[in-house]
């Protein structure tokens, strides 16, 4: 049961910060929100920077098997680009909720000030970088391993202006159909 109301504590941690940011979120509003009481989210988190902490490594083990799933799916195959953005589709928007990608967001920007936290922040990027680089590979993109951070970034700066403005104006698969076009024609620099 303690593993459970942990859990559960955890996951309403993220949803109020999908909802309020790191700066509105306080140890009443999760226990609140959680259905404990103050002093049974203190009993399992003695301090907001260990709730905040324990959010995003739970985030970020939970995101890696996700990932791993489709990495498996991917790697080693042969694939046409409209398969592979398909595979990139569901990578991405399986989170579906916009709270969710929030959350993701402010906990990744909270680890560029919290030492502490970049390593879970990193361990993320490295499987976001693994199913990119596979699904790169399967199209026949040169130098996949490379070129896999370039198009996180990518991906993580329309997620984050699509978020940030509700209007993109740029569809995610077109944009990523024109990279990967430009990857395949063009010869890599020496």
């Amino acid at each position: 049961m303690s593993t459970d109301v942990r859990t559960r504590i955890l996951a309403t941690a993220l949803e109020l910060i999908g909802e309020r940011g790191i700066a509105g979120l306080t140890n009443r509003a999760v226990a609140r929100a959680a259905q404990v009481s103050l002093g049974t989210l203190t009993y399992h988190f003695s301090s907001q920077e260990e709730l905040l902490g324990e959010a995003l490594r739970a985030f970020v083990d939970a995101e890696i098997s996700r990932l791993a799933v489709i990495t498996a799916q991917v790697e080693g195959s042969t694939m046409s680009v409209d398969e592979a953005l398909g595979h990139a589709r569901d990578a991405i928007e399986a989170r579906t909720s916009r709270r969710a990608q929030t959350a993701q967001l402010e906990l990744y920007l909270y680890a560029t000030r919290d030492e502490s936290l970049r390593a879970a922040a990193a361990r993320c990027y490295a499987a976001y970088d693994r199913v990119a680089a596979a699904s790169l590979k399967a199209i026949g993109v040169p130098e996949a391993d490379r070129v896999a951070p370039l198009l996180g970034g990518l991906i993580d700066g329309l997620e984050l202006r699509r978020l940030a403005v509700d209007d993109l104006r740029i569809d995610l698969a077109e944009a990523l159909a024109a990279l990967v076009a430009g990857l395949k024609a063009s010869p890599a620099p020496e």
